[in-house]
Order: C-alpha cells, then sequence, then structure tokens
C-alpha cells in the first residue's frame, strides 16, 4: 500500500532471553570475518540509552487496525512524534519490511494533527470522524548501538527490555528484544551478520510485533468483518438462498475494499468498491420479488454512492490515460493539465471522503447487512422456488433487454445507444455471474463473450466522459495558459479518435449477442429447469374442517381444502356454486345462502 516516495522499515527482531550474550557478541565484531567479494570490517559503537514511552492508539471500531496498520505516539525528549507502520508479517528468519512514517505532534496534540503530514493525511482518510484512543501503553529501555563498516552507519542494533501494561491488577507482560534496523542499500550485505547474530546469540525469530503481544496479553481480538450469513450455492439453492447468498458476497466485498478506499493509495481499491457496489444494484434489481419492500430503498442508496465512486474512479482513468500519453521529458503545458486533473480529483476525494463519514453511509451499511443477516422471508412463496426453475425467466428478460439495444445501437450507430447497451450488457452479465454455480460454471462462455463486448463499449465511454471533461476544463473558470487549452484539444481529439473506431468495429461484435453460445446457454438453463422441476414433491391436499366467521350459529364447519406444499390455497367446497358477476373472477356463496327459506 505504501507509495515508491514512503520510507520502508528493513528491520530483524528477535527474541532473547538474556541480552547480555548480544552485547559480548558485539564487542567482537572487529575481528569477526563474513564471506563476501570484498571484505567488510564492522565495528559496533554504543549510543546513549533511551526510556521510550509509546501509546497504541486506534478507534472504537478498530478502523486503523482493521485497514492494515498501527499508530503510535513516542515522546521523544520534549516532542512528541507520531509513527504509522502497516501490519506487514514478519518472515521466518523475523525480518519486516513495511511502511513506517512519522511526523511530529503539535503542541496542542493529536486532535491538533491535520491532514497535510504523511501520518495526518492516512489518519483522516482511514479514521474518518471516528477519534482515536489509547488501546495499549509500553515502557522500553533501550540500548542502540550504531553498526558501520567501513566507517559508514548501515544499521542500528537495538537491546530492548520493554514491559507491557496489560492493566485490570495483572502483572506487567516483560520483552527481550534484539531489533537490528538497516538501511536499504545495505539489506543483502547485512544478512549473513544478522543470521550469525541470531545463531550465536540463541535468538528466536519474534513472530509477533510489540502491539500484537501487547494484544494478546490483554486478551484483545481486533473484530473482523461480521458474519452476514451462509454464502454457499448449488444447484439445490432456492431462489431465496441465491439472493442473499449474492448480496452476502457483495457486501462483504464492499466492506473489504472501504479501507483502501478511504487510503486512496491503490486506485483498485476503489474501482472493486465501486464494482461492489455495481453488483449490489443488479442484484438487488434482479432478485427483487423474493426481497423485502425496503430493499428498493437500498438501490437508490446504492445508487448515490455509485455516483460518488464514479466521480474519482473517472478522474483517476483519465489520469492514467494522459500519463500513457505523455512523452518522456514532456512537461509543459502536460504539467498544467494534469495538475488541473489532480485538483479535480482531490476534490472528488474529498466529496467522497465526506459521504463515506456520513450517517448515511453508516445507516445503508447497518441497515443493509441487517437484512442480509435476516435471510430470506420465511412465508414468501417466492423465496422457496427452486433458483434453477426460476433463473432461466430472470436470465431471459435481461438479454431481451440486450438484443432490442443491440438492434437500436446497430441501426443508429449513435453513442448514447452503444451506452444504454453497455449498461444493459452488464445487468445480463451480472445476472449469468450470480447464477453460475447452479449450472457448474457452464455460463463462463457466453459470459466471457458479453465481457469482452462490454470492455470495448466501457473504452468507448471512457473516451466520451474524457473528451467532454476536457472541454468543460477549458470552458471553465480556471485560468490556464493558451498551451494546454492547445494540448488539451489535442488530447479530447485523441478520444474522439478513439471513439470513432470502438464504433465502427461494434456492431460486428454486437452480433454475437444471440448467437450459438447463447443457443447452448438456453438449452442448459431449460435442461436445469425441468430437472428442478421434477424434483419438486407433488401438492399434498388435505380436508379440514374451518369456521366461518359469518355462518350462523349452529351451522357445521364448512370443509377446506389446504395444500400441504406451496402455493398455499384454499378453497371453499360443499353445494356452493358460482353466481354471475360483473367480471370473470367467481363469486363464492355459502350451502345456508342457497336456501330460499333461510333468513
Amino acid at each position: 500500500m505504501a507509495r515508491e516516495k514512503d520510507p520502508v522499515e528493513i528491520e530483524w527482531q528477535f527474541d532473547a532471553l538474556d541480552l547480555r550474550p548480544v552485547e559480548r557478541w558485539l564487542a567482537t565484531l572487529p575481528t569477526l570475518s563474513i564471506d563476501s567479494a570484498e571484505p567488510m570490517t564492522f565495528t559496533a559503537l554504543a549510543k546513549p540509552p533511551r526510556r521510550m514511552i509509546d501509546s497504541y492508539l486506534d478507534t472504537d471500531d478498530w478502523r486503523m487496525a482493521r485497514a492494515g496498520f498501527v499508530v503510535r505516539t513516542r515522546r521523544r525528549g520534549r516532542q512528541d512524534e507520531i509513527t504509522l507502520k502497516d501490519t506487514q508479517a514478519a518472515e521466518q528468519s523475523g525480518l519486516r519490511q513495511r511502511l513506517e512514517v512519522t511526523e511530529d505532534l503539535p503542541d496542542e496534540g493529536l486532535p491538533a494533527l491535520g491532514p497535510g503530514g504523511p501520518v495526518g493525511r492516512r489518519i483522516h482518510a482511514v479514521a474518518g470522524r471516528q477519534p482515536l484512543r489509547p488501546v495499549l501503553h509500553v515502557r522500553t529501555r533501550r540500548r542502540p548501538f550504531a553498526l558501520r563498516v567501513g566507517g559508514v552507519d548501515a544499521a542500528e542494533v537495538a537491546l530492548d527490555d520493554t514491559v507491557i501494561l496489560v492493566g485490570n491488577g495483572q502483572r506487567p507482560m516483560q520483552l527481550r528484544r534484539v531489533e537490528v534496523e538497516v538501511l536499504p542499500e545495505w539489506a543483502e550485505a547485512l544478512t549473513p551478520l544478522v543470521h550469525q547474530l541470531r545463531t550465536a546469540c540463541g535468538l528466536q525469530p519474534a513472530t509477533l510485533s510489540k502491539f500484537e503481544a501487547g494484544l494478546l496479553g490483554l486478551g484483545v481480538v481486533i473484530p473482523g468483518p461480521p458474519d452476514l450469513g451462509p454464502t454457499n450455492i448449488g444447484p439445490e439453492s432456492t431462489l431465496g438462498e441465491l439472493a442473499y447468498a449474492v448480496l452476502r458476497r457483495q457486501m462483504a466485498v464492499l466492506q473489504a475494499k472501504e479501507p483502501g478506499t478511504r487510503l486512496g493509495e491503490d486506485i483498485e481499491e476503489l474501482h472493486d468498491m465501486r464494482v461492489a457496489t455495481r453488483r449490489l444494484r443488479a442484484a438487488l434489481d434482479l432478485f427483487a420479488d423474493v426481497l423485502p419492500v425496503r430493499a428498493r430503498i437500498f438501490r437508490v442508496e446504492f445508487g448515490w454512492l455509485a455516483g460518488v465512486l464514479g466521480s474519482v474512479r473517472d478522474l483517476d482513468v483519465q489520469l492514467a490515460a494522459q500519463e500513457e500519453m505523455t512523452e518522456p521529458g514532456q512537461l509543459d503545458p502536460w504539467s498544467e493539465l494534469t495538475a488541473l486533473l489532480t485538483r479535480e480529483r482531490d476534490a472528488a476525494r474529498m466529496a467522497l471522503l465526506a459521504a463515506l463519514d456520513s450517517v448515511r453511509w453508516e445507516r445503508l451499511v447497518r441497515d443493509m447487512a441487517s437484512m442480509v443477516q435476516q435471510g430470506p422471508l420465511r412465508r414468501s412463496t417466492a423465496t422457496r422456488l427452486p433458483a434453477l426453475a426460476a433463473m432461466p425467466d430472470l436470465i431471459e428478460t435481461r438479454h431481451i433487454a440486450v438484443v432490442k439495444s443491440a438492434r437500436r445501437a446497430k441501426r443508429s450507430g449513435e453513442a448514447p445507444d452503444f451506452h444504454r447497451l453497455r449498461i444493459r450488457c452488464k445487468r445480463l452479465r451480472y445476472s449469468l455471474e450470480f447464477s453460475s454455480e447452479l449450472y457448474g460454471g457452464r455460463t463462463s462462455r457466453y459470459t466471457r463473450q458479453l465481457t469482452g463486448l462490454q470492455d470495448d463499449l466501457g473504452l468507448m465511454q471512457d473516451a466520451e466522459v474524457a473528451a467532454n471533461r476536457l472541454a468543460e476544463l477549458a470552458m471553465g473558470a480556471a485560468r490556464l495558459p493558451a498551451s494546454t487549452i492547445f494540448v488539451m484539444g489535442g488530447v479530447a481529439e485523441r478520444h474522439r479518435r478513439e471513439m470513432r473506431r470502438l464504433l465502427r468495429r461494434l456492431p460486428a461484435e454486437v452480433s454475437r449477442v444471440g448467437g450459438r453460445e447463447w443457443r447452448d446457454l438456453e438449452m442448459t438453463m431449460e435442461r436445469g429447469r425441468d430437472q428442478a422441476l421434477a424434483l419438486v414433491p407433488p401438492t399434498r391436499r388435505t380436508l379440514r374442517a374451518l369456521p366461518d366467521p359469518l355462518a350462523p350459529p349452529g351451522m357445521a364447519p364448512v370443509g377446506v381444502f389446504v395444500d400441504a406444499a406451496p402455493p398455499v390455497r384454499a378453497l371453499v367446497v360443499g353445494e356452493a356454486e358460482p353466481l354471475a358477476s360483473g367480471d370473470d373472477s367467481p363469486a363464492w356463496v355459502r350451502p345456508w345462502e342457497m336456501d330460499p327459506g333461510h333468513p
């Protein structure tokens, strides 16, 4: 997750029963020989010991840890500093290579930490409105040694006596650690030396960081994602089980990608979250008949989120495309355009973070999770229908929409019609992907064909969006140099040429949406439907005596046939006959109402 310019800590960590053998070993360094192409002279120079008081911080819901970060404040002399590290696991040798960024805390403390620094920026993005609080306190007495190679400081060897305060009247945890932090350019050369240190002093690779060891001592477990319910899908699944399994899978992706989307350092995290949002909307639409009424509101709310994510994603795509078009060594006026698009993206990210910090987003995630945890409606007949029997009609409906859009797009050749086709192809593709496990993956051939068509349609849409955005920026309030506007016009024309190229080749691809692959898939789905319906047990009917609330006193109960298997139907029987009525539906009468002498 680290950017190229971010510092990476390269450090071996070892547990030790006693630190004195390490001190003696360091004293022998001048006479130590290491096999290498060039002989190296090592020297360990003792530095003044330090006492450190560290506080580890996180939000009440452990946002930083769940995003893969540890936040620590440390007192250094009269200045407090704050450090952020990632939680990259240690190798078997005890080596850890992880992001480590540090900045000074303001005099006013943590609440005054702004988003401008490398730590503050990440905390503000990931934690949002949630304040950080202390979760662990660690005290360390450190004896550091500068490890020099030929007079150059290449590493630091730290001998740590650490006490972790676990509270609740329990005895503090004690750790003895040896940490060897090396400069990146010396990591390979010093690896044999570190191996000799470990062997000679009986050290064991530390599998837990101090933070992880402290949480273990406290008995604290960082919560994982919530259990949304079963997600298994198979040929025996009902339509309700299929619908909720799909929703649970996509909700899990949505929640897993939120921390990376907040951080904004890997554009694919945001892209994956946006795709999960689209799939959720498609699933809510596809399975509307087996979902509660409130699911319609969720579809609207995910549309809002998709729009916020899309604003950032479009700019990510445009910046990446511009980087490919920029010739090496070419700065102005490209730099002006890049700076302008970057400012636009920063503004879009601010809006995105505000959305993810809003009550609206928290309510959407909470309520949607609650719905999928409850599972299918128990009294709904549609939810109990075999998915193999129900899905062919749902998929066929979306295929018909694709065919109609394809015919219209071929006739008109207009970009808006191809854009409409792209959306309908996406809905059909999602429907097939949702049901792939019902058919043992036999939907994949046609899905790949749809994906190829959708990719080309997406490229055309990206080109159109980029060209329109450049036109808006050129005509906007930003005062751009004439040379930059000229370059923007050239870039927009490239995008338009790409659109025209794709428009020429799309009609041939569109013709395949109803080809042999679709006919083969239709046959597969029909066979699955027949097999599923053959396994549905026949409806059993039992005669029950039910009192009629409108019957006169003393009248015997009316016999009613009730189906024991869905769908449930009830018919009044006896001497009742249908009467003529104004519509085609029969009106049923009770036996006593047919007796003219009955009062």
